[in-house]
């Protein structure tokens, strides 16, 4: 099914993990995507995963842009190389994320600024630079914020507080820019299998400790989350916006009391 034919999609962080699964999903499904990201060589990899027929060999219609969108002047050039190219833009999903672990008490003033920076002034930036084309195509955003923007976690106080920023600036963003047509809506994932929660994966005991909490009984896939977010971003979803949809496998059901 080619739900995004003729639509131009921009992945952040669609180097690996949600966003390259995003990136292919898009793909996939007939969109001219854009993946950025900060390193050139895995934005490659990702888009050597594309279908045959959606490589530049044959249509040119992917374009990779190294990109650091915590800095707002390359966030700017990045849009502007992406409507030289594809003259539009119709979604935009904003992946790119860094997770900083720390109580309040451990956590760096450089490290705050860093979760913050990549985090939600990314995200504002990329909003910020891609809003005037989406509405000219009455287009849709995608942000990526987390169950932890959503509830808190224990050591996390620099990536909660980002990630909230995330959660609010989405409902803002919705509202402010829903009678121009432009959708905005976010997904909340929880644990999920990528690089970034490697210390989670590879820890037996916090890995049960959190499939106890979670009615699925397992970690979410990226290609989970890619699917949420594809139907957001599609015309099935067109009276959604406002919304951060959590993809967790149920863990948000549940007050936190144990199952006794």
């Amino acid at each position: 099914m080619k739900r995004f034919k003729e639509k131009t999609v921009i992945v952040t962080g669609a180097g690996s993990g949600i966003g390259r699964a995003t990136a292919i999903r898009f793909a996939q499904e007939g969109a001219s995507v854009v993946l950025v990201g900060r390193t050139a060589k895995t934005l490659e990899e990702t888009a050597k995963e594309f279908p045959p027929d959606r490589t530049w060999i044959h249509t040119d219609n992917y374009l990779t842009v190294t990109c650091d969108i915590s800095v707002q002047s390359q966030v700017q050039e990045m849009v502007k190389r992406v409507i030289e190219k594809f003259e539009r833009i119709d979604i935009l999903v904003n992946n790119a994320g860094k997770a900083i672990q720390g109580k309040i008490t451990d956590v760096s003033a450089e490290d705050w600024r860093s979760a913050i920076d990549v985090n939600l002034n990314g995200t504002f930036y990329v909003c910020q630079a891609a809003m005037p084309y989406l509405i000219k195509t009455k287009g849709s955003i995608i942000n990526v914020s987390s169950l932890s923007g959503i509830g808190g976690d224990w050591n996390m106080a620099a990536y909660n507080a980002a990630k909230a920023g995330i959660t609010n600036l989405t409902r803002t963003l919705a509202l402010d820019h829903g009678p121009d047509g432009v959708r905005v809506n976010a997904v909340n994932p929880s644990v999920t299998e990528t690089n970034m929660t490697s210390a989670i994966q590879n820890n037996e005991t916090k890995t049960n400790k959190f499939l106890a909490r979670c009615p699925l009984g397992r970690l979410a896939t990226p290609e989970d989350i890619a699917a949420a977010i594809t139907f957001l971003a599609s015309d099935d979803a067109s009276m959604i916006t406002g919304v951060n949809l959590p993809v967790d496998g149920g863990v948000n059901a549940s007050n936190g009391q144990p199952n006794f």
